[in-house]
């Protein structure tokens, strides 16, 4: 992409919130092309959508592919900007063989974590330079329900401390990396409180962990703001550093199953002005304690949000539309 047309858009985001928090997009192998404009004029930290997970980097046993996620830490370098890591350890996204001993049975615990900490040390220290903190381990919290932890094959095969043990390994790769605990329905008020006693048992048991990533995977109509004051407070009292890590804000409610639009409507855009006026009013107000904001994604001509969860649908959920012009909930938030 030509770069000329976005330096007719004024202030960027990132020089808007320069003195608050980074401001960051997610991209991959095709966006930090097709988008590379956009990119460079008003973001100034990244996160790879999926080069940097388990399956992508690691998909045979004694098989690395690293091409698209080099291709990524080297447009930050080239670029001046942050790197997030994502992510470490998640129950999808993993090969199967992670999880197999190779003789037709499971992987057992002492197995799995051997493979844990080759896989952190390979994948970690290779990004060592570019990469400033990871997602150590990502939804690991169950959404419903008295458990606390998801049933995944990692919990099933190490047992309710993998998770110590991931950041143990992932501090002991590169101890200078700053490591998140990074889940989504984090406001609802009985997952935030799974969360924060997961996390509060990690800080318990002297585990290294640095910070709590907010998914913030929102809409038009939920969560409330006052859930994510809630949220950010009852996180910020475990004395961490905060990031809002995949925003997007999606103009369907979560129920909602229609396919009927070609277009957002006014009245959605209207609300999505609102909602993202009010999000970075609350993010500003908790700038001590948040410390960046990343989109998954950077502008409505790609959105993990099309065709998911309604097939056959387009979604409009970033702050920049599909040609990569500015909404005007740009202009409710820096007053472009």
């Amino acid at each position: 992409m030509n770069d000329a047309p976005m330096k007719r858009s004024g202030q960027s985001l990132a020089e808007a919130f320069q003195n608050d928090f980074l401001i960051g997009a997610a991209v991959n192998h095709r966006t930090i092309v097709s988008q590379s404009g956009l990119l460079k004029q008003h973001y100034n930290s990244l996160t790879a959508e999926n080069e940097m997970k388990f399956e992508s980097l690691h998909p045979e046993e004694h098989l690395y592919t690293f091409d698209r996620a080099d291709r990524i830490a080297g447009f930050a370098r080239e670029n001046g900007m942050k790197l997030r890591g994502h992510t470490l350890i998640w129950h999808n996204q993993t090969p199967d063989w992670v999880f197999e001993d190779g003789n037709g049975g499971m992987a057992g615990r002492e197995m799995l974590l051997a493979r844990m900490k080759s896989h952190m040390d390979t994948v970690v220290k290779r990004y060592k330079d570019a990469v400033y903190c990871w997602d150590v381990v990502n939804e690991a919290v169950t959404d419903d329900g008295e458990e606390s932890l998801r049933p995944s094959k990692w919990l099933h095969g190490i047992g309710e401390d993998y998770i110590e043990q991931a950041f143990r390994f992932a501090h002991e790769a590169d101890p200078e990396a700053l490591l998140f605990y990074n889940d989504y329905n984090e406001c609802n008020p009985g997952k935030r409180e799974k969360i924060f006693s997961l996390v509060k048992s990690l800080l318990d048991n002297g585990t290294p962990v640095h910070g709590i990533g907010l998914q913030a995977h929102w809409n038009l109509y939920d969560p409330s703001l006052d859930l994510i004051r809630e949220a950010i407070e009852r996180y910020a009292s475990l004395g961490l550093k905060l990031q809002v890590t995949e925003m997007d804000v999606s103009v369907f409610a979560f129920d909602d199953r229609r396919t009927d639009l070609t277009a957002p409507t006014a009245e959605m855009m209207r609300l999505q002005e609102q909602r993202y006026k009010q999000f970075f009013e609350l993010f500003r107000e908790y700038k001590e304690v948040l410390t960046g904001v990343t989109f998954w994604g950077a502008a409505d001509d790609y959105t993990w949000l099309d065709h998911f969860p309604v097939r056959g649908r387009k979604n409009w959920p970033l702050l920049f539309d599909t040609e990569q012009r500015p909404k005007a909930a740009i202009k409710g938030i820096i007053g472009m």
